[in-house]
C-alpha cells in the first residue's frame, strides 16, 4: 500500500464517508479484521484503484451489477479487474441477464457506481465470485464509496458473501 492511504481502525471511523463507515462496520460485525481505508485518488476503475494501492490490477475484487431480465432481480458478479465479465457464462448459472443503469445499482446495492462492496446490499443480489480470484493470495475490493476499499483474501471474500465460485471471465477463442 502506498503511504497516502488513510487508515481507518475503530478509532477513526468518523473519518469514513457514511456508506464506507457501514461497511466498515458491517466488515467488523461478521469479524473482518481489516479496516476499511480511504485512496487518495478515486478507485472507480480497477486500474485507478490497483495504482492507488501499488498492486496488480488482477487483485482488484470489481463489483458488477446486472439485472435479471426475468424477474429484475439484481445479480453481483465479483470479478478480477484484470477480466472482463462474459455474461453467456453468467447466464448459464443465473437466467439471462441485462445492463444495470446507476439507477438500478444505487437502488439495489445502497452504493453508488465505483464504491459497490461485496457485502450490504439494499436487496440482497444473487452472487457469483470469479474463479480467477483464486489464484491470487490478497484482493481489494470496494467499501461503499468509490475511495474506500478494504482487504480480504479470495476465501474471505467466499465467507462474506457466500456465493459460488464459477468461471465467469470473457477469454479469447
Amino acid at each position: 500500500m502506498t503511504e497516502t492511504l488513510i487508515n481507518s481502525d475503530k478509532d477513526g471511523l468518523e473519518a469514513l464517508p457514511d456508506s464506507a463507515r457501514r461497511v466498515a462496520l458491517l466488515l467488523r460485525e461478521r469479524g473482518h479484521a481489516k479496516p476499511v481505508v480511504l485512496l487518495p485518488e478515486t478507485g472507480k476503475t480497477s486500474a485507478e484503484a490497483a495504482a492507488g494501492l501499488g498492486c496488480e490490477v488482477a487483485q482488484i475484487a470489481k463489483s458488477i451489477l446486472f439485472r435479471r431480465r426475468k424477474d429484475d432481480a439484481p445479480v453481483l458478479v465479483i470479478a478480477s479487474g484484470a477480466n472482463r465479465v462474459d455474461e453467456k457464462k453468467v447466464e448459464a448459472h443465473v437466467g439471462e441477464v441485462g445492463r444495470a443503469d446507476a439507477k438500478f445499482v444505487r437502488e439495489m446495492t445502497g452504493y453508488a457506481i465505483g464504491g459497490v462492496c461485496p457485502i450490504g446490499h439494499a436487496t440482497r443480489p444473487v452472487t457469483l465470485i470469479d474463479a480467477d480470484l483464486f489464484e491470487l493470495d490478497s484482493l481489494w475490493a470496494a467499501a461503499g464509496h468509490p475511495h474506500a476499499v478494504f482487504n480480504l483474501s479470495p476465501q474471505e471474500l467466499e465467507e462474506l458473501t457466500g456465493a459460488p465460485v464459477v468461471d465467469v471471465a470473457l477469454r479469447d477463442a
